[in-house]
């Protein structure tokens, strides 16, 4: 059968003497929508035309006019704001042909295709979009069958709507599926369904979690290249875990659950997808730490350099105290404190700029926590700290020396001005001779 006979279309033709049929929309493997003109109402519409398969007997042809009359009427069932809104059915060329509402947009699969993966906001917002749908028909006994990103359209002024109710199960209805046939995309049938038994909502609830899942990652959770390999991973592999799902991650799970008695219902996944929508864009981070300018001048705590008030000792710590350089360290026992020892003569007066740190096993004690070493910025403070007190104990010790050569130079004086004294005294005369005669008397 020729293409011309699979569709009777064309552009250009006035269909039941209302429709203006346009450009082609889009085309599937059984039906093409048109653009059209509602002439009696002057609005936009689309039209969808039943398209039969080549080599096809009678009895395939009745059931596929069968199908496209059931998909009307379930759409027109469903009262929600993501499903389109079905104007009319004619009859033309032995086939219906259903009038829709014209959604502007793309589909969300051109959509993943073209810009990328969502964000999981908004990939949550087409989910709820998706979830009021689907809540709606299965009020009305309505299973969709083939939630997919293809047949959830996004409007250019945001609308989400889910479409293409072709290969729905209408409750009360004979099925019009052939015996032993699965139809539908195999990513996104439930395990329930690949394994042959009669779904229920948590089938569409499955194909929603694969929707989103694909909406956010940019593929299916399951995909193996053929229907069988990836039907058998539907019902036997883990959910790989996602890497861009966000808040979602929970949803995803639950409507994943291979096991539709353990599946998140409607309720529930509701919740999950509100709470994505009001989460914050990010969790919060802790404050990044800036890094000190060394040539900034900064009021730093220098470690193990604790400033004392003079005449005051400092409590003792269970490590013991930091090692001075007028202190030996502290011992790895704790001990009464000793005297002050003198200090040897010959020592420097100078205090260091880092306080003498124990060696050995006493340090390891002492310190169990190596503390980084002390410099830029930490050395630059200590050198402003100790270098005013360093000159004041120079010249503390200049001055005792130099008062201490003075006194030596003056007592020396002294002594040697007492001895020549008593070398130049003259004797006693000798008429002096009787008081020595006294003096032995």
């Amino acid at each position: 059968m020729s293409d011309a006979e699979q569709t009777q279309g064309t552009t250009g033709r006035l269909l039941a003497g209302r429709y203006r049929l346009g450009d082609v929309l889009g085309r599937g493997g059984m039906g093409t929508v048109w653009r059209a003109t509602d002439e009696t109402l002057g609005r936009v519409v689309a039209v969808k035309e039943l398209r039969f398969p080549a080599n096809i007997d009678e009895d395939e042809k009745r059931r596929l006019i069968t199908r496209t009359l059931r998909e009307a009427k379930a759409i027109a069932r469903i009262r929600s704001a993501g499903a389109v809104t079905v104007y009319d059915v004619v009859h033309e060329d032995d086939r219906p042909w259903i009038v829709m509402e014209l959604i502007e947009g793309r589909s969300l699969a051109d959509v993943i295709r073209e810009d990328g993966p969502l964000k999981w906001r908004r990939a949550a917002e087409v989910g709820l979009a998706v979830l009021d749908v689907l809540r709606a028909a299965h009020l009305q006994g309505i299973l969709h069958r083939d939630v997919k990103p293809s047949n959830v359209l996004i409007a250019d002024d945001g609308r989400v709507v889910l479409t293409d109710f072709g290969i729905a199960q209408v409750e009360g209805d004979p099925s019009v599926t052939s015996t032993g046939m699965l139809v539908g995309a195999p990513s996104y049938i439930s395990p329930e369904r690949a394994r042959g038994q009669k779904p229920g909502p948590p089938a569409d609830l499955w194909s929603l979690g694969g929707l989103l899942y694909a909406a956010v990652e940019g593929a299916p959770p399951y995909d193996k290249g053929s229907a069988i390999a990836t039907l058998t991973a539907v019902m036997t592999e883990p959910l790989g875990p996602p890497k861009n799902a966000g808040p979602l991650e929970g949803v995803m799970y639950g409507l994943l659950a291979k096991d539709p008695q353990k599946r998140l219902d409607e309720a529930g996944a509701r919740a999950l997808l509100t709470e994505a929508v009001n989460a914050p864009d990010e969790p919060p981070a802790a404050p990044a730490r800036k890094s000190a300018d060394p040539e900034a001048t900064q009021a730093i705590a220098v470690p193990k350099v604790p400033e004392r008030p003079a005449g005051r000792k400092s409590p003792e710590k269970p490590a013991g105290p930091p090692a001075r350089a007028d202190r030996p360290p502290a011992s790895a026992a704790p001990r009464r404190p000793a005297p002050a020892a003198k200090k040897p003569e010959g020592q420097s007066a100078f205090r260091p700029l880092r306080d003498a740190a124990p060696s050995g096993s006493a340090r390891a004690e002492a310190d169990p926590q190596p503390q980084p070493p002390l410099g830029g910025a930490y050395t630059e403070t200590l050198v402003r700290m100790r270098v005013p007190a360093q000159r004041r104990v120079l010249l503390a010790v200049v001055a005792v020396v130099v008062l201490a050569v003075i006194g030596t130079v003056i007592a020396l004086v002294v002594r040697n001005s007492g001895s020549h004294d008593d070398g130049l005294r003259p004797p006693r005369p000798a008429y002096g001779a009787p008081a020595a005669a006294e003096r032995v008397s």
